[in-house]
């Protein structure tokens, strides 16, 4: 296998928050560049208040105009924003999520022409990157639709535990109307894939959860489970995949069953998101499974009410670089064996 410097891209977030806090103490640790050529898609400008925000002396981006000028022993930035941008920590403007935009959009188009291989996304502002450019709920939708992508997978992960969900950013009041067996069905496939080339995981067991307390207890409490989560799971077995399942996600937790299973189906945001968070806030990373391209972003917010007071952790930003790395590995090691498989079959037919 290639064991070239992966090329990381990073797309700033919002300005205001704890990206760039993290991004620097991040960087600043030299063995980063041992494995990667990180690029961080943002401002030099910003990138500088923040290092003298926190003290930062043994540490500065070199700036580049391209992705082609990256020096792999250096960590490296592209302005991609106004050079006159303010910077008001803890505050969302509007000039905040225009910086965001910015800076995600010059990564994703190199991610598309393929000068940086993976792209690390700090943690953005749901409401002040809204304009005519980006309407979605998050970075997985505008992801979904930049790669046309048919479907994709919110998948959370960490060291302990792996939990995708059903429906993603869906009010609670639209949550049941959404749950349906082919959408299930979809994302069991989705995850099985993912945990295969993403992860090197062979025949992996997947849990899914109910919808309704105590599994709807044969149907006293909803009917979800027998009408759509039940036959989604018997076509997912029937197609190979260990799907199992529904289980009552109080008990499912509680108990610590979620240990036995590679990954966790979870019906929607908060189901999975709470527990996740709940066992593994700092460490945790959002993956982006179903795309063509390899995306995580740290299991974060933007944590306006502690900017600048130099206390945000880098732990899950740290994993979410270490994992994009790993995946792209991964998916490179899964194309060669499905290749050397695919070899062998015309050797045998011959």
């Amino acid at each position: 296998m290639n064991d070239k410097k992966i090329i990381v891209g990073i797309s700033h977030g919002d300005i205001n928050g704890i990206g760039y806090e993290v991004i620097i103490k991040c960087l600043s640790d030299s063995k980063f560049l041992e494995f990667c050529t990180p690029i961080v898609y943002g401002s030099s400008k910003v990138a500088s208040y923040y290092r003298k925000s926190l003290n930062v002396e043994n540490f500065s981006f070199n700036l580049i105009k391209n992705a082609r000028e990256a020096n792999p022993k250096r960590a490296n930035i592209i302005n991609c924003t106004s050079e006159e941008i303010k910077v008001e920590p803890g505050k969302s403007t509007i000039e905040s999520g225009k910086a965001a935009f910015d800076g995600l959009q010059r990564a994703v188009s190199d991610l598309q022409k393929g000068e940086i291989d993976v792209l690390v996304t700090a943690p953005i502002n749901k409401q002040n990157i809204q304009s005519n450019n980006f309407n979605f709920p998050g970075h997985t939708e505008f992801l979904q639709q930049f790669t046309k992508s048919d479907q994709v997978l919110m998948f959370m992960i960490s060291d302990n535990i792996r939990i995708g969900v059903v429906t993603g950013h869906v009010p609670i009041s639209k949550v049941s109307e959404d749950i349906k067996t082919d959408k299930i069905l979809s994302k069991l496939r989705l995850m099985n894939t993912s945990i295969l080339q993403d992860f090197g995981i062979r025949k992996p067991k997947i849990a899914v959860l109910a919808l309704n307390p105590h599994s709807s207890d044969n149907g006293f409490i909803g009917d979800e489970e027998a009408k759509e989560i039940i036959p989604a799971i018997k076509l997912a077995r029937d197609e190979k995949i260990m799907a199992m399942g529904p289980y009552s996600a109080d008990g499912f937790f509680g108990s610590g069953n979620y240990t036995k299973f590679d990954a966790i189906l979870a019906m929607y945001h908060d189901q999975g998101l709470i527990p996740f968070k709940s066992l593994t806030f700092e460490d945790g990373v959002n993956f982006t499974a179903g795309l063509p391209i390899v995306r995580t972003s740290p299991a974060h917010g933007t944590a306006y009410d502690i900017v600048t007071k130099n206390i945000a952790s880098p732990n899950s930003f740290r994993k979410a670089i270490y994992l994009a790395c790993d995946i792209y590995k991964k998916r490179i090691e899964y194309k060669e064996l499905i290749s050397n498989k695919l070899a062998v079959k015309d050797n045998n037919n011959d």
